[in-house]
C-alpha cells in the first residue's frame, strides 16, 4: 500500500529538486527559497496523498529507475548496473553544422531533437531556455522550429521546473520531447503514469548526465568573484565554449545590463571545482541515477584525453530506444554525425567521480542519521569498506554543500561577500587536501593516512 506524502514533507526533508511536478495542475507554484532553491508553495503543498507520493521522484513510493527502463525498454539487448538498460553507445560529435558549434559538447542534444522534428515524430521540444528581460536567467519552454531549438542550446546550471510547460502540454495538443537531467526525466515519466494526456503528447526522452543542481546563489558568487554588480547581470554563460582551449576548461562570463561583459576561468574561483559540492541541492545527495537511465537516449561530456582536451566538445551517448538508433545509424552512415561506438566501461570512466558520488558515497550517506523521509535507493546502506580518509571526503563534500548556502545567504544579507568568499576558500584548502593530496593540508592528512595503515586494524583509504 502507498504511504501518501505531501510535497511540503518532502521539502522538510531536504529531497525536494525542485522540478515542479507537483505544481503542475495544481493551486500550488514554484518560488525561490532563501537559498537561491526553487520550492513548491500553496495549500496543494500540506496535502497528503498517494498520488503525489507516486510522483515525486525522490519519494520512497515512487517507481525508481529500473523499473520505469524495464517497462520502457523491455526489448533493450544489454543491461549495465551503471548505465542501466542500453542498446548502443558512442563518443564523437555532430559533423553537421552548425549543432557542434552552437552546443556546449559535441552537439548531439540538440541534434536528436532537431532530427525528430524534422522527421515528423514530435511537434515540439521541452527544454532549458535563457529567460526573457526581467525574468529568471534560465527556464523551460518549448521550442517549434530548429533556430528556437539552438537558441536554448549549452550547458544551464541553475534551478528550472516543469511546471509551466507540463501545463502548455496539457493545453496544447501535439507530440513533444523533453530535455532534462536524470530526476527531471524521471518526475515526467511519473507524472505521465497518472495523466493519460501527458502520456499520449511527450513521447520521446533526452537525458543529460547530471553531476547534481546547483542553487541561483552560484551565479551570485560568480557576480562576487568578477567584480560585477548581481543585480546587473542580464546574462549567464557557466560554459564559454572556446575551441582553441581544453574542453574541461569551463569559463564563467556574465553579460551585463550595459552590454559589458566579464569572465574568468572556472579554476580561478573559490567555488570552482564542481566535485566540492558548493551550492549542491540536497536531494542530490540521495540520487543514484547519473546517465538518466530512464531516457531513450543520454548525453555526457566525453571526459576522458584526447576527447576532454578538444575544445571543439565531445559527446558520450546511450542509446535506448530503437527509433533514436535508427536515426544515429542512419546519420553515420550518412556522415552527419562523427561517432564511434564504445562499450559500457569507457562511457562509466568518462564519469568515474560521478559514479563514485552516487554508489560508494550514496552508499556511506544512506547510513546517516537523517531527520524527516528517509529515500529508498537502488544503493544499500554500506559503511563498511570505506576508508577513514574517503569517508572524510564525503562528509567535507556534503558540509561544503550545506555551508555555501548559509554563508552565501548571509554574505548577501549583511552585503559582505568576503563572508561567503573567505569560507569557500578555506573549506576548499580542506577539501583538496583529503581529496586531492595538495595544498597546506595534505601533509597532515598524509600522516595520518600513514599512521592509520600501521595500526594493527590498518584503516587506509
Amino acid at each position: 500500500m502507498t504511504q501518501p506524502l505531501s510535497p511540503a514533507q518532502i521539502v522538510r526533508s531536504g529531497l525536494c529538486i525542485g522540478c515542479g511536478a507537483c505544481a503542475s495542475g495544481t493551486d500550488a507554484t514554484m518560488k525561490w527559497d532563501d537559498y537561491g532553491q526553487l520550492k513548491p508553495i500553496g495549500p496543494a503543498t500540506h496535502r497528503r496523498s498517494e498520488s503525489f507520493a507516486r510522483l515525486c521522484p525522490f519519494s520512497p513510493e515512487a517507481a525508481n529507475e529500473d523499473q520505469i527502463a524495464a517497462a520502457r525498454f523491455p526489448e533493450a539487448p544489454h543491461h549495465d548496473l551503471r548505465l542501466g538498460r542500453y542498446t548502443s553507445c558512442h563518443v564523437g560529435a555532430v559533423a553537421e553544422p552548425p549543432f557542434r558549434e552552437r552546443g556546449s559538447s559535441g552537439g548531439m542534444v540538440s541534434w536528436v531533437a532537431a532530427e525528430l522534428m524534422r522527421r515528423g515524430e514530435i511537434d515540439g521540444v521541452l527544454h532549458v531556455h535563457p529567460g526573457a528581460p526581467g525574468q529568471p536567467f534560465f527556464g523551460y519552454r518549448i521550442s517549434r522550429s530548429e533556430e528556437e531549438l539552438l537558441a536554448g542550446a549549452r550547458s544551464r546550471y541553475h534551478p528550472i521546473h516543469l511546471a509551466e510547460v507540463l501545463d502548455q502540454v496539457r493545453a496544447i495538443p501535439g507530440r513533444y520531447a523533453v530535455v532534462g537531467i536524470p530526476c527531471f526525466i524521471k518526475a515526467v515519466h511519473l507524472a505521465r503514469a497518472q495523466d493519460p494526456v501527458l502520456a499520449e503528447r511527450i513521447t520521446h526522452f533526452l537525458g543529460l548526465f547530471c553531476g547534481h543542481m546547483k542553487s541561483a546563489r552560484f551565479v551570485q558568487s560568480f557576480a562576487w568573484q568578477l567584480g560585477a554588480d548581481h543585480d546587473r547581470v542580464r546574462a549567464v554563460e557557466y560554459r564559454l565554449k572556446d575551441a582553441n582551449r581544453p574542453a574541461n576548461w569551463y569559463t564563467a562570463h556574465l553579460t551585463l545590463d550595459d552590454g559589458s561583459t566579464v569572465q574568468n576561468e572556472w579554476f580561478h574561483l573559490a567555488d570552482g571545482d564542481w566535485g566540492a559540492g558548493y551550492f549542491q541541492n540536497s536531494a542530490c545527495n540521495f540520487c543514484d541515477d547519473v546517465v538518466a537511465e530512464t531516457a531513450d537516449v543520454s548525453f555526457g561530456d566525453a571526459w576522458v584525453e584526447p576527447y576532454s582536451s578538444d575544445g571543439r566538445g565531445t559527446n558520450v551517448v546511450v542509446v535506448r530506444a530503437p527509433l533514436i538508433q535508427r536515426l544515429i545509424d542512419e546519420a553515420r552512415a550518412e556522415g552527419r554525425l562523427d561517432l564511434q561506438p564504445v562499450g559500457a566501461d569507457f562511457v562509466a570512466d568518462t564519469q568515474a567521480a560521478g559514479f563514485r558520488q552516487r554508489r560508494e558515497g550514496l552508499a556511506y550517506r544512506l547510513t546517516w542519521a537523517k531527520r524527516g523521509i528517509r529515500p529508498v535507493k537502488r544503493v544499500a546502506p554500506q559503511a563498511k569498506g570505506i576508508g577513514w580518509r574517503r569517508k572524510l571526503v564525503y562528509r567535507t563534500r556534503a558540509a561544503i554543500s550545506r555551508g555555501s548556502h548559509r554563508m552565501a545567504w548571509l554574505a548577501a544579507r549583511t552585503g559582505r561577500p568576503q563572508l561567503y568568499l573567505g569560507w569557500a576558500r578555506r573549506a576548499y584548502a580542506i577539501y583538496e587536501g583529503l581529496t586531492y593530496d595538495r595544498g597546506r593540508f595534505a601533509p597532515l592528512f598524509s600522516r595520518i593516512e600513514r599512521a592509520a595503515g600501521r595500526r594493527p586494524d590498518g584503516g587506509g583509504s
